[in-house]
């Protein structure tokens, strides 16, 4: 596994400009809901999902580097995390998640410190 991040792992099956916004995601123990909005930026590749009902409405940050693998056919997203490690993840900022360094690195070291490896 890649040491970055917010980065596509090569083996997750993501296509740069892929259009991921719908797809539903999956963690390791089941689903938690669909992307919201995505970047494939270079070292700040992300996706933001909507939990719904499943964390009260909650948006998570998750960056690229937790992806799995992509099924483009059922358009699903598995990630490398248990659904409580996405409860438990930093608080989702809309106003920081973009070009705010300090809140990358707060999320980036949280998820860094639970990926499956």
């Amino acid at each position: 596994m890649s040491d970055n991040i917010w980065g596509y792992e090569q083996t997750s099956g993501h296509t740069a400009g892929t259009d991921l916004i719908g797809y539903k995601v999956e963690a390791t123990d089941g689903h938690i809901g669909k992307v919201d909005k995505h970047s494939d930026d270079a070292d700040s590749a992300y996706l933001v999902v909507d939990t719904g009902v499943w964390i009260f409405g909650k948006h998570v940050l998750l960056p690229a580097g937790t992806v799995r693998s992509i099924d483009a056919a059922d358009q699903k997203i598995f990630v490398e995390l248990t659904k409580e490690q996405i409860k438990n993840s930093p608080e989702f900022d809309k106003d920081k998640h973009v070009g705010d360094a300090g809140y990358h690195q707060q999320v980036g070291e949280y998820y860094g410190s639970h990926r499956n490896r």
